[in-house]
């Protein structure tokens, strides 16, 4: 991997994204559009995404075409992008740079003081929350952010403060490949086991990170591999459940956000200073401990509490975080981007808190990526234990490829096998889904729709349904 390819973004240059209107990708060409670079790009469709670029002056054609990549200094595309796509097969041809994502990534990051969010879960919210705080405080940070934050409405901006907010992914590699000046790890659990093989390499991965930053670093230290690593690497450290500089006390979850109390232990032995209460509008305990690590970083950064605090009880979330999408005859539907069992427990856990009413919470699943689900459809096992019913559907593929044997119905044979009382549908067509859900729900319900496919469109597919049904009758 050529990690140090990067093009120098301190002048202007001619650069073009292949595959522009996927999530990754439209953020960063929006960045550099916004930088005053010339960007073009391409996709082999029109969406929304893309016509947001156009808005902004990015000229973006649908289809691919070798040509448009003359004149170019440099081309880039996502990993999803196959090596033989014509346009960046003419960028080599004609001797022009073609970066990763992960490079041109690191390129933007080096023109900043820029502090990565990393860890399996948790980054997106992590990372709109930091930015918000930053902004709030005057210090116009930057930002790429893997979802579009409420209120802002998008997830990508190029501002003149010194700082940049972006999300380190670890999906393949790119975490370790950004000169970052700062970092919060929220946690390290098993996936992209394609990529990595084993979660040992997914925990080094994570260590290399670390020992690559010189500015602060704040870790969780509810996480065992976190803790271990914040006594290596000298870093700051946040809790709940585990001692650490800054702990949650006096957690309150009701009326769909929570409350929460923060004390600062300076050194370890130390009386702790009671910093004061924080007011969320998001649900969770998973959320109490991505806002400590943002006031870690914050007030590490000299921000002070009582204006930290006050940004949080402002925040109002980002796109597929327990979004409500609409109630119909009695029925909620919320849908969620968590597809991975340690989220998918927390965004059911934090479902139901001292004042929700609802009468049954109803888990929708769809299943991402044939190589996850092969290597970890067992791990699903426990994770619905909240839900009192449960609907699992076929896997989205994500631009992977089709293994024989693999399909959703593991994560129902998976769950069946350890709580064969369950309630539990499989429903593996869309067809078949929609029409389960819209006869199934009744008033009082609540349906969650989760996952990282197409599985978002879901709730107005339902209510649709469902308002179909009512009328024939």
């Amino acid at each position: 991997m050529k990690s140090e390819l990067r093009v120098d973004l301190s002048r202007p240059q001619r650069i073009h994204v292949v595959g522009v209107g996927g999530p990754g990708m439209s953020a960063i060409a929006q960045v550099l559009h916004e930088m005053g670079n010339s960007v073009s790009g391409s996709d082999i469709k029109d969406s929304v995404v893309v016509q947001r670029l156009r808005d902004l002056g990015v000229v973006v054609n649908v289809g691919h075409d070798a040509q448009v990549v003359n004149g170019c200094d440099a081309v880039t595309a996502s990993t999803a992008i196959p090596l033989t796509n014509i346009e960046m097969e003419a960028a080599r041809s004609l001797g022009i740079a073609v970066l990763t994502r992960a490079q041109i990534l690191a390129s933007i990051c080096a023109q900043k003081s820029a502090i990565g969010v990393a860890g399996t879960h948790g980054k997106t919210t992590t990372s709109s929350m930091l930015m918000t705080v930053l902004r709030s405080s005057g210090a116009r940070p930057s930002f790429i952010i893997g979802g579009d934050v409420h209120g802002f409405g998008t997830g990508a901006s190029w501002d003149s403060g010194q700082h940049l907010v972006v999300e380190a992914d670890e999906s393949d590699g790119t975490h370790e490949q950004l000169p970052l000046f700062g970092t919060i790890v929220t946690n390290i659990d098993i996936d992209h086991l394609d990529h990595f093989s084993t979660f040992d390499n997914v925990v080094n991965s994570f260590e290399k990170y670390l020992s690559k930053i010189h500015g602060p670093k704040v870790v969780c230290a509810d996480d065992q591999h976190l803790q271990k690593m914040a006594l290596m690497h000298h870093a700051i450290t946040y809790g709940i459940a585990q001692p650490a500089n800054y702990v949650a006390r006096n957690i309150q979850l009701a009326d769909g956000g929570s409350q929460f109390d923060v004390v600062h232990y300076g050194k370890p032995g130390l009386d702790g200073v009671e910093l004061g209460r924080v007011q969320l509008r998001l649900r969770g305990k998973h959320n109490v401990s991505n806002a400590l690590g943002v006031i870690a970083m914050a007030h590490s950064l000299g921000i002070d509490f009582v204006e930290i605090s006050k940004s949080l009880s402002g925040f109002s979330g980002v796109a597929r975080r327990f979004d409500f999408r609409g109630v119909d005859d009695g029925v909620t539907f919320v849908d969620d981007y968590a597809h991975l069992p340690t989220e998918i427990e927390a965004v059911l856990s934090s479902s139901k808190d001292s004042t929700d009413t609802w009468s049954r919470r109803v888990a929708v699943f769809q299943p991402n990526r044939f190589n996850r689900m092969e290597h970890m459809s067992g791990a699903y096992a426990d994770c619905f234990t909240m839900a009192d019913h449960i609907v699992i559907t076929d896997i989205y593929s994500s631009g992977t490829t089709p293994i024989p044997g693999v399909t959703g119905k593991l994560v129902v044979d998976a769950i069946l096998d350890k709580h064969p009382n369950a309630s539990v549908a499989w429903k593996p067509t869309r067809g078949e889904l929609i029409d389960h859900l819209a006869h199934t729900l009744r008033t009082g319900d609540l349906c969650i729709s989760m996952g990282c496919g197409d599985i978002e469109l879901l709730p107005d597919e339902v209510i649709a349904s469902r308002i179909a049904l009512r009328s024939a009758t």
